[in-house]
């Protein structure tokens, strides 16, 4: 009688152990991939996160890629150094990272109009994985910060775009049914991506509606990974 209900459940615990590993596998992986350099970046891509993890059966990943600025240079600046030591949690990502995903936002302040020399390195990184066509078929999307309202909102992420596309990446924005691109308050946010406007001392956070749209943008690439992925 003892025999039997210990194999009785051993087999239930071996069910469900087999359940879990099923929905792990079939589970649709989304990596939020950011650089952010007095953390608006950074809050964006939080709220991204937050809207991928709304889709039921998504796993959602945050994560940051390498700190090119010298480590010296960072300890001088009081504003610079207190961001990356709320950031430090957060884990960096290594190019490899990309291939496990179904689903990835990349995530980067303007530098003149295009990625930010971090994210650049990230990506010259993934010679191996564009050998491979390793990513082709995944869900991208983009967002970005700028200083001013004119200064790289939507080049920023269309220049971001143009290696993904070599990727084979199929590339999503946020389209017109999210209302909160009709907004005029100054804030970012466009059918190319989420965005906000950090001011010229980067010390602007970026507004609800632009967290709103950070959520759309995560949970619309999550979404269609989740389709595609079937």
């Amino acid at each position: 009688m003892v025999k039997k209900l210990v194999t009785s459940k051993l087999n239930k615990q071996r069910y469900i152990i087999i359940n879990v590993v099923k929905e792990m596998a079939n589970s649709v992986k989304v990596l939020v991939v950011f650089y952010s350099m007095y953390g608006n970046v950074a809050k964006l891509a939080k709220a991204v996160a937050q809207g991928a993890g709304s889709v039921e059966g998504v796993e959602v990943s945050l994560k940051q890629v390498p700190e090119l600025i010298p480590k010296e240079v960072i300890e001088a600046n009081e504003r610079l150094k207190k961001v990356k030591e709320e950031l430090s949690s957060i884990p960096t990502a290594q190019p490899e990272d990309l291939a496990e995903a179904d689903g990835i936002v990349f995530g980067t302040p303007t530098r003149y109009g295009n990625m930010s020399a971090q994210m650049k390195q990230f990506i010259d990184r993934t010679g191996s994985l564009w050998e491979k066509g390793a990513l082709e078929n995944k869900v991208a999307g983009v967002f970005t910060s700028t200083s001013t309202l004119h200064g790289g909102q939507e080049t920023t992420i269309i220049t971001s775009m143009m290696p993904l596309f070599h990727l084979g990446m199929i590339i999503v924005g946020v389209p017109y049914s999210e209302q909160r691109l009709f907004s005029l308050e100054t804030g970012g946010g466009s059918p190319y991506g989420a965005s906000s406007v950090s001011g010229p001392m980067a010390d602007r956070p970026p507004t609800e509606n632009d967290l709103e749209i950070a959520k759309t943008l995560g949970r619309r690439v999550a979404e269609i990974a989740k389709k595609i992925k079937g």
